[in-house]
């Protein structure tokens, strides 16, 4: 497993983010079972917004390189008004670049998804990165990880207070990266050629 590698994108602009928090986590289980994993912070990486005329910058290439590598990815986005943050959709939006990439986008890889809320709909995030990761040809983990009250769940030094949370999380990570080293096997495995009689 030391040669897949699972990339978490998220947080948000906020000190003491329980979505980065979450992610760190979750990013945990990926290495706990000996996958690489890299981290892209949105309130560290300084990325622009997104536009289709500009010039990518150091920022943006950097995310665009490290999604080019990685074999899994873990999203995780605060619930803002209903749906994920400007700051997590802005750096979906920069993969937009991946399009003329063959595969093109995040073909053949599997995306874990995180999402926490103040309240209780933190799923609703979730549901908007599920479209965000069908868009971009990737597969959904089977597991999503919504957190509701996140500022119960998680202190602010980052650390997840209840066990349940904590395994979920966990576990996500472990499948992420368990499921990308598979698609990676196959992928790396010629195809079979069927023919058919006359």
């Amino acid at each position: 497993m030391a040669n897949v590698m699972v990339l978490g994108i998220g947080g948000s602009l906020k000190a003491n983010s329980a979505s980065l928090a979450a992610l760190k986590h979750a990013l945990a289980g990926a290495a706990d079972v000996g996958a690489r994993t890299e981290l892209i912070d949105v309130a560290t990486i300084a990325l622009p917004m997104f536009s289709p005329d500009r010039e990518p910058d150091t920022a943006v290439r950097q995310l665009l390189e490290q999604a080019r590598a990685a074999h899994g990815l873990i999203w995780s986005s605060p619930l803002y008004h209903g749906t994920i943050s400007g700051s997590f959709k802005n750096a979906l939006d920069w993969l937009e670049l991946l399009a003329d990439d063959d595969p093109p986008y995040l073909a053949d890889k599997v995306v874990g998804l995180i999402s926490t809320a103040g309240g209780t709909q933190a799923l609703q995030a979730i549901n908007t990165m599920e479209f965000a990761v069908h868009a971009l040809r990737a597969w959904s983990a089977p597991q999503v990880v919504a957190v509701q009250q996140a500022w119960r769940a998680i202190d602010a030094q980052g650390r997840v207070r209840d066990p349940g949370l904590a395994s979920q999380l966990e576990k996500l990570g472990r499948q992420v990266a368990e499921a990308a080293e598979r698609f990676a096997a196959c992928h790396a495995e010629p195809r079979a050629t069927v023919t058919f009689a006359a």
